[in-house]
């Protein structure tokens, strides 16, 4: 059994495909989803019918809750958060549905959406989507933060991680970042796997698979047709 965790795949189907494909996933492994399957990128109903097909095919995957599925959820109540979420996504969701407006798409997506959990623990890592909030007393009370915060790594509290490892994902950054944070991780217990794969910059583009156990980032660039 292996351990991986991938996150931000905003939509980009093809390169999660070929992503599970380069590391030769197995129904035994185990993947952590770090949310932000949708918008931006052109298929987010598409990343969400894969990784169900693969669930119902008795592979191990868990999925956490990202600010674009929150953005989302959220649009369902108010026009404002409507118009907040369809600037920053939203319409490529829509088109990838099919559907002009967010009351139409299926009410198992929604309900899967207000379904997942905010982090995932799992032996020496705590799994989230944007971080954790150490300027609280207790972090995991703060589930706000873990789908939106930025900023934080000079807040962290090797102390009370007491030996664990943070994996987030949310603010994109260069690959050399990214490996130098790996290699530094004794120092600074947290990595960031974000790697931008669905904007269009040359130096992100990159969808990122992490080894929990080997410590070790499988890169897949964006290969999406559309």
């Amino acid at each position: 059994m292996r351990r991986f965790a991938i996150s931000d795949i905003h939509g980009c189907v093809q390169s999660f495909q070929a992503l599970l494909q380069s590391i030769d996933l197995q129904q035994e492994d185990e993947l952590y989803l770090l949310g932000d399957y949708i918008d931006r990128g052109p298929n987010s109903k598409g990343v969400i019918d894969h990784i169900w097909k693969l669930q119902s095919e008795d592979y191990q995957i868990t999925c956490l809750k990202g600010n674009h599925e929150q953005m989302m959820l959220n649009a369902l109540y108010s026009v404002e958060h409507q118009k907040h979420w369809m600037q920053h996504g939203g319409r490529q969701t829509l088109a990838s549905f099919e559907q002009e407006h967010l009351n139409d798409i299926p009410g198992e997506y929604i309900g899967w959406l207000r379904s997942l959990p905010h982090y995932h623990e799992v032996d020496h890592y705590i799994l989230v989507h944007a971080g954790l909030n150490f300027k609280e007393e207790q972090p995991m009370k703060d589930t706000v933060s873990m789908l939106w915060i930025r900023n934080w790594h000079e807040k962290l509290d090797k102390e009370w991680l007491d030996g664990r490892i943070i994996v987030h994902g949310h603010t994109p950054i260069l690959r050399g970042t990214m490996e130098e944070m790996l290699a530094t991780l004794e120092q600074k217990p947290v990595l960031d796997i974000d790697g931008g794969c669905v904007f269009r910059e040359a130096h992100f583009r990159q969808l990122i698979a992490f080894d929990l156990d080997e410590q070790r980032l499988h890169f897949q660039d964006n290969i999406e047709s559309a």
